[in-house]
C-alpha cells in the first residue's frame, strides 16, 4: 500500500478511488465472501470489465483466502463451460451482460456485479464489519486461477500461488522500477496476468492505475494526456495504434517515461515512432509465460544495447538452455529455454499431466524446473535472446526458420502496420498475412530482399487489420480460417 493512504490508487471511467478506499472495499468485499459461505481455498469467478470494482474483489477474494478467477469478458458460453467446469467455483459474478449465460452454464450462485456492490457499500459503513478470523493463508496457497488458450481446444488455468506471484512482482519492480509518483496507463483485462500484475505492480510501488480498457481508441491520446501517464504497458498492436493516431498529431507527448512490451517483439519502425513522440521515454522489452510470469527484463537503462536481446533473468531466478536431453548447452547454442526460481507457479489447476510434462524436476539438482517450449540462447554476459517458440519452428525446403524471423523481415517493410505467419502445411504453401495498403507482390518482394529464397512466403495476404486474440497476439487460427477454412 501507498505511505500515503490518501493517495490516488485506481481510477476508471467512471471515478477514482484513494488506496485507503481500496483497503477498505476490498475488506468489505471479504466480508461479503465471509457472509456467502466462501470459505479459504474456494473458487470466486468473475466476469465483468476491469475497473475499480474488480481490483477490490480480488484484493478481498486474497484477504479471504479464497481464489480469483478473473474470466475475459469476452469468452463465450462454449468455453465457459469448461471453465467452470474446471475450475468449480463456489460462486460466481458477473456484469448485467453476462449474468444470463453465467447462469445457463454454472450450478452454483451467480450474482449480479451491481447488486453485489450495493451490499459491499452497506458492508463497508457498517461498524463491526472488518474484524474476521484470519484465513491462515501460506505462501505456497494458491491466490487466483488464469486461464489461458494453448494447444489444448480448452482454456488450462494456471494457479498462481500467493509466494510466486509476491516474488515476481519485486523482482520485476527491482528493474522496472515503478515509483509512487507514476501513472500507470493500462488498457488490458485483469483475465489476462499482464493486466493483473499491472495492478499487483503499481499497489506494490504505491503508484496510481488508470483502468483504459474500456474507453474508445478515438480518445487513447486525449486520456493519456489527462491522466498524466508515466508509465504506458503495450503489446504491438497498441503501439501500432499509438503510433497511427500520432501521425496526426504535431505536438509530441511529453511526462511518458516508460513503455513497457510484451506478446511479440516490437518493429524497429514502431520503437522510432515512439522515441520521437514520446521525447526521453524508454521501450522496455520483456520475456515471459503466465507459468512465472517473467522470465527476462531489459533493464530500462540498457534499452539501446543489445537490441536482439530481450533481457536478463529476474533477480534470484536462473535461464538454462537445454538441448533435446535435457543437457545444458554451451554459451550462444539455441536449446529450449528452462526457467528455476521463486516465480514458478504452483502448476496447472487440476491437470497432473500437464503439470508434471511442464514443471519437471531437474535429476542433478532436485530443483522444479519450468520448461517453456521456447528456444533461445544466453550471451557471454546471461542475457536471453528469443528464437521462437516450438510451435513456431517448421521446415521448409529442407531449412529449418521460425515464423518470428519471417514476420520481422514483413514488419520491416515499409507500410505493414502489421504481419503474421501462416507456416505450411500439406495442402498450403508458406504465407504471410499483413495490414498495409500495400499490393501482395510489393510486400513479397521487399521480403525478398531481407530473407533468403527458402524463406519468402509463396502467397501474401492484405488486408486492412490483422485479428487479433483478446491478449492483442495475432490470431493465427482465425486467418487461416479466413483464407483457407481450416485452424493453423
Amino acid at each position: 500500500m501507498a505511505r500515503d493512504p490518501g493517495a490516488g490508487a485506481v481510477r476508471d471511467a467512471r471515478g477514482s478511488w484513494t488506496y485507503r478506499e481500496v483497503d477498505e472495499y476490498s475488506r468489505a468485499f471479504r466480508a461479503w465472501l465471509v457472509s456467502q459461505g466462501v470459505r479459504p481455498g474456494e473458487r470466486v469467478l468473475v466476469q465483468t470489465p476491469t475497473d475499480r470494482e474488480l481490483v477490490a474483489m480480488f484484493m478481498g477474494c486474497s484477504r479471504a483466502g479464497a481464489i480469483f478467477v478473473p474470466i475475459n469478458v469476452a469468452m463465450r458460453a462454449f468455453l465457459l463451460k469448461s471453465v467452470v467446469r474446471n475450475a468449480e467455483p463456489s460462486l460466481v459474478i458477473g456484469d448485467t451482460d453476462r449474468i444470463g449465460t453465467l447462469r445457463e452454464v454454472a450450478s452454483v450462485p451467480v450474482h449480479e456485479v451491481g447488486s453485489v456492490w450495493k451490499e459491499v457499500e452497506a458492508l463497508r459503513d457498517a461498524p463491526g464489519t472488518f474484524p474476521l478470523p484470519d484465513p491462515g493463508t501460506r505462501l505456497d496457497d494458491v491466490a487466483s486461477l488464469v486461464y489461458t488458450s494453448g494447444s489444448t481446444a480448452a482454456p488450462k488455468a494456471v494457479a498462481c500461488s500467493h509466494g510466486a506471484a509476491t516474488f515476481a512482482t519485486r523482482s520485476i519492480d527491482a528493474e522496472l522500477r515503478y515509483r509512487s509518483d507514476d501513472v500507470v496507463f493500462c488498457r488490458f483485462p485483469m483475465s489476462w496476468d499482464y493486466g493483473l500484475y499491472k495492478v499487483m505492480l503499481a499497489f506494490n510501488a504505491g503508484s496510481q492505475i488508470v483502468l483504459a480498457g474500456g474507453e474508445s481508441d478515438l480518445l487513447l491520446l486525449r486520456r493519456i494526456r489527462e491522466t498524466g501517464a508515466t508509465i504506458i504497458p503495450i503489446v504491438p498492436s497498441l503501439a501500432t495504434m499509438i503510433v497511427n493516431l500520432l501521425r496526426r498529431e504535431s505536438e509530441p507527448l511529453r511526462g511518458v517515461r516508460m513503455f513497457t512490451n510484451t506478446g511479440a517483439a516490437l518493429a524497429s519502425s514502431t520503437i522510432e515512432a515512439l522515441h520521437e513522440s514520446f521525447p526521453g521515454a524508454r521501450v522496455v522489452r520483456q520475456f515471459g509465460q503466465t507459468e512465472c510470469k517473467r522470465i527476462a527484463v531489459m533493464p530500462p537503462e540498457e534499452e539501446s544495447e543489445r537490441p536482439e536481446s530481450v533481457g536478463r533473468p529476474l533477480p534470484g531466478t536462473r535461464v538454462h538452455i537445454l538441448d533435446h536431453a535435457g543437457d545444458p548447452l554451451p554459451t550462444g547454442a539455441i536449446g529450449e529455454i528452462v526457467v528455476t526460481g521463486p516465480h514458478l507457479m504452483a502448476g496447472y489447476w487440476r491437470d497432473p499431466e500437464l503439470t508434471a510434462s511442464t514443471f519437471r524436476t531437474d535429476p542433478r539438482t532436485g530443483e522444479r524446473r519450468l520448461h517453456t517450449g521456447d528456444y533461445g540462447r544466453l550471451d557471454e554476459d546471461g542475457y536471453l535472446y528469443f528464437d521462437g517458440r516450438r510451435d513456431d519452428m517448421f521446415k521448409r525446403k529442407g531449412i529449418r526458420m521460425s515464423t518470428l524471423e519471417i514476420e520481422a523481415a514483413a514488419m520491416d517493410v515499409p507500410g505493414v502496420r502489421a504481419a503474421a505467419i501462416l507456416p505450411p502445411t500439406d495442402d498450403r504453401d508458406l504465407a504471410v498475412c499483413v495490414a498495409a495498403d500495400l499490393e501482395p507482390h510489393a510486400v513479397l518482394q521487399e521480403m525478398g530482399r531481407r530473407l533468403e529464397p527458402a524463406k519468402v512466403p509463396a502467397v501474401c495476404h492484405v488486408l486492412e487489420e490483422l485479428p487479433l486474440t483478446a491478449h492483442g497476439k495475432n490470431a493465427t487460427r482465425v486467418l487461416a480460417e479466413m483464407f483457407y477454412g481450416e485452424k493453423a
